[in-house]
């Protein structure tokens, strides 16, 4: 069986983050079909096209693990009803210089997390407005919105809601064949 890479852009850089830890549940529930693989964004210097002739290193490499990856999973919190600035400028850095993006044509999924009761819905739809432009196939159903996140761990980094767990499981798994799906064109 042949394993997928899968980019995961975690929006939050924060050492205890609920999607972070959201991340390495998909990652133990996905079949061994994927490889879900966090690309880590944190350190990434801010986008500006002047750089774009002799790019940094940093921009370089996330460039390139997108690129070798077959899909993108962006999971990420709702900071003033949009995407932290982190995971913007990740997606800045991996569209240019233009006409050379890495993101085009990647199956992708977003799920927000949240431990608010709306579970990141306003951060969920602005990135989808930048993954239309990006040419980036995202998948509609089922949509994630997780509320609660601060009551759904464990001290292990466990889903201890099993309705949770669950819907985990069918997204991962519809993503999956979406990503299947998208290979075959």
């Amino acid at each position: 069986m042949t394993q997928h890479k899968i980019a995961v852009l975690v929006g939050s850089l924060r050492k205890g983050s609920f999607n972070r830890k959201m991340a390495k549940v998909l990652a133990e529930l996905a079949s061994s079909s994927l490889k879900l693989e966090i690309i880590e964004i944190g350190n990434l210097p801010m986008y500006n096209q002047d750089l774009d002739e002799d790019p940094p290193s940093a921009w370089v490499d996330l460039r390139e693990s997108i690129k070798n990856s077959v899909g993108v999973l962006f999971i990420t919190p709702e900071y003033n009803r949009s995407v932290p600035a982190v995971l913007k400028n990740a997606i800045d850095v991996g569209s240019r210089p233009y006409g050379q993006s890495a993101w085009e044509g990647k199956p992708c999924a977003v799920m927000s997390v949240s431990p608010g009761a709306m579970g990141g819905f306003g951060a969920n739809h602005h990135l989808r407005q930048s993954l239309v432009f990006l040419d980036m196939p995202t998948m509609q159903q089922p949509e994630a919105y997780i509320g609660g996140a601060s009551k759904l761990f464990d001290a292990n980094g466990r889903i201890t809601n099993e309705d949770t767990k669950k819907l985990l499981q069918k997204f991962i798994d519809t993503y999956r064949g979406w990503v299947e799906l998208h290979l075959k064109r």
